[in-house]
């Protein structure tokens, strides 16, 4: 595996800080109240990268599982067992899904990031919808019904979600033009290059 130079920790460290200041960043609406964690984990992949996009969000996850109060109800390992943990897992997969689909293009525009994002908010809401309704009718004993949960975690979710895709496919347009961007080699490209 690639170790990773000066400027890709950096990189890393910063989104894990954004992504852990995101979280505590509370949006009050109605009765709702949304952070901006999930667009910090979307641009993670849009900017770093699949491969560096991922490893930040799995860096937040792991700092928050071994204790340290990085999610919205502090941290630790049992933090496994709240019925949104599904939803950290999902953050890492979709910003490996995000960065990897953005780099196909040639031409990176705000319609393939947002179409990226759309991607990655569909991985997300897949994953963590599961999670939920599995560790509340079968973990901590809070039984709810499979479209309770559909209801409540997705299409109540989804239009704030949305906006925060378009808001981060926006800025990360900005971060494309003006050089914050890590390129990365797709797979095909680092295979071949391995037998010339």
């Amino acid at each position: 595996m690639k170790h990773l130079n000066i400027h890709e920790l950096v990189l890393c460290g910063l989104f894990i800080a954004l992504i852990t200041t995101g979280t505590f960043i509370r949006i009050p609406v109605g009765t709702d109240v949304y952070t901006l964690q999930f667009m910090f984990t979307l641009l993670a992949g849009l900017v770093l990268g699949p491969r560096l996009g991922a490893m930040a969000v799995g860096s937040y996850v792991l700092l928050g599982l071994l204790g340290v109060p990085v999610f919205a109800a502090g941290g630790g390992p049992a933090y496994i067992l709240q019925p949104t943990f599904g939803y950290l897992l999902a953050f890492i997969l979709q910003a490996w899904f995000c960065g990897f689909c953005v780099r196909l293009y040639t031409d990176v525009s705000y319609r393939s990031l947002l179409l990226a994002n759309l991607g990655g908010m569909g991985i997300v809401y897949t994953i963590g919808i599961a999670w939920f309704y599995l560790a509340s009718n079968y973990v901590i004993a809070a039984p709810i019904p499979l479209w309770t949960a559909i209801f409540y975690c997705g299409v109540l979710q989804a239009l704030p979600d949305f906006l925060l895709c378009l808001a981060a496919a926006a800025i990360a347009l900005r971060c494309y033009r003006s050089g914050i961007w890590v390129e990365e080699k797709n797979s095909a490209q680092m295979h071949k290059e391995m037998y010339i």
